[in-house]
């Protein structure tokens, strides 16, 4: 008999350790109830009922599963008599930190008690907890008495209308061998050891699974399917993530709804501009110009939302007696960012952005042409990923050993953007290539584009500071701000001009013989 992970024979319950006060926890066989499972055991036990209540168990997660996939099950609990949150271990069912609360705060920096807290907020960093699902049940608090009538061990029974119910038992130090013949019971009668919450069962019985949203792709292609056809499957998958996040990036539930939103935006823009000469042109340069547009309406957006986000940090980089002579450009920007979330929202509900939407999903939707007119319409996709990963990364090398201390920023600025289509394409085709090597190369060319990404924004939040501070002149600002907001400024300049000096350093590092080898190695046809 296999016991919470340990195998024990029939031998004498002497040679076994002592059970440590943990609590076990076990999933009953879909046909037994909480009653009939305690008249099963009548015989066998002596049970003493504690106490029974309704409850509603809800259980809080990420968008993107962020406290899942870091093993940890967010349960909120409500009866009559009180209401608590938890956090307990995936894996175990063990209790991490739990709170007596009246209400689910939405971000983590909310979160008053400082053990929960501390333990969301590294996890949820900007996201939003977001309720998954709610199960309506009952709570019944079941003690276990022996001979003398002392209480041996303790059960709580929860019931569900449409999943199996669960046991939670907890042993009572020094009453080892009734627990374990109490556990032999049990494992006989059906019952099965399980860690895993009831969340689970709860997703199924609405068609979903733990961990249903990530903004990776993970598109799988055959090697040789026609052109035509896998490029519109890429699409598709990318429309799928910009329709999954339009409605909060509406309402704005958090940044990261928008912020997933664009880059499946500037993906499929990506798409069109480099797989040419496979869908017909007119519909390609049509649909460019519309998700160019989408991309410029969320550009402000976004922009100011990263400003809100690293204003801790902006915070931080000034000393620290200017620090808080920055709360007023706090609110400045607050402001700016809540009237172009408002004007964003109302675009997204125009006709100008449905209807091309809806436009692009029908094309998406329609049978590919047998003959088409388009030059790569029917080449195998392989054949096409190669050749437009090993051009881009060509034309890459080249522009990149062009760049010299005296070159202009926009020509920086032009190279990270060739970076951005590279990756786009490898991440697009990556099933098509071994993994490893693939993940290799991705991991490479993101370390250099990370230099060119840093200096462009760092430029970008320079000029747009300065302007805010022209903006502020008017609004009757504290001078002391002024003077924190150009220390904040020569401090991002001399970010800059060092993200700018680090370029060659990075540069030659990508462009090593043995990456270029790599490069034509995988991608040579």
């Amino acid at each position: 008999m296999t016991i919470y992970g340990k195998a024990f024979s029939d031998k004498s319950f002497n040679d076994i350790p002592p059970m440590t006060t943990i609590t076990l926890n076990f999933e009953f066989p879909g046909y037994l109830t909480a009653n009939k499972f305690l008249s099963q055991l009548a015989d066998k036990a002596n049970f003493k009922p504690v106490s029974e209540h309704y409850t509603l168990i809800s259980y809080y997660d990420s968008f993107d599963w962020r406290l899942y996939r870091d093993g940890i099950i967010c349960e909120f609990n409500r009866s009559q008599t009180a209401s608590i949150l938890t956090l307990k271990n995936l894996h175990t069912g063990q209790l991490i930190a739990s709170a007596d609360l009246d209400s689910v705060p939405k971000f983590a920096k909310e979160f008053q008690p400082k053990n929960i807290r501390n333990v969301l907020a590294p996890l949820l960093e900007m996201r939003a907890l977001l309720p998954l699902t709610t199960l309506e049940g009952t709570r019944k608090f079941v003690n276990v008495l022996n001979k003398d009538e002392k209480t041996v061990l303790k059960l709580m029974i929860d019931t569900f209308e449409y999943i199996p119910c669960r046991l939670q038992l907890t042993p009572i130090k020094g009453y080892d061998k009734a627990a374990l013949k109490f556990i032999e019971d049990l494992i006989r009668i059906g019952l099965v050891e399980s860690n895993l919450p009831p969340l689970i069962d709860a997703l199924k019985t609405q068609g979903r699974k733990p961990k249903d949203y990530t903004s990776k792709l993970n598109i799988k292609l055959d090697p040789n399917m026609r052109s035509d056809l896998a490029v519109k499957y890429i699409f598709n998958d990318l429309l799928k993530a910009i329709k999954v996040n339009e409605q909060d990036t509406i309402a704005a539930t958090d940044s990261e709804f928008l912020h997933d939103f664009r880059v499946a935006v500037r993906r499929t823009r990506a798409g069109l501009n480099q797989l040419k000469n496979v869908l017909p042109e007119a519909e390609t340069a049509r649909f460019s110009h519309f998700f160019a547009w989408l991309g410029q309406i969320t550009t402000p957006t976004r922009d100011l939302d990263v400003y809100l986000l690293d204003f801790d940090h902006y915070k931080k980089s000034v000393p620290p007696a200017l620090r808080e002579n920055l709360n007023p450009l706090y609110d400045f920007i607050e402001h700016k960012q809540k009237q172009a979330q408002k004007n964003l929202a109302s675009k997204l509900k125009s006709p100008d952005y449905i209807a091309p939407l809806i436009e692009w999903e029908e094309f998406l939707r329609s049978p590919t042409i047998k003959k088409p007119t388009q030059a790569n319409a029917l080449l195998p996709i392989k054949t096409l990923a190669d050749n437009r990963i090993l051009k881009v990364f060509r034309r890459i090398i080249k522009d990149g050993q062009r760049i010299t201390d005296q070159s202009p920023p926009g020509e920086l600025h032009d190279l990270r953007k060739t970076c951005k289509k590279l990756r786009y394409l490898m991440e697009f085709f990556q099933n098509l290539y071994p993994k490893s090597e693939i993940k290799s190369l991705i991991k490479s060319l993101k370390h250099f584009q990370d230099i060119l990404g840093e200096f462009q924004d760092l430029e970008v939040q320079e000029i747009t500071l300065k302007k805010f501070s022209e903006e502020m002149m008017n609004e009757g600002v504290p001078a002391d701000t002024f003077l924190a907001m150009g220390v904040l400024i020569q401090t991002i300049d001399k970010r800059r001009q060092q993200a700018r000096e680090a370029f060659q350093e990075k540069f030659d590092a990508f462009d090593q013989p043995d990456i270029q080898d790599a490069f034509h190695s995988l991608f040579g046809c």
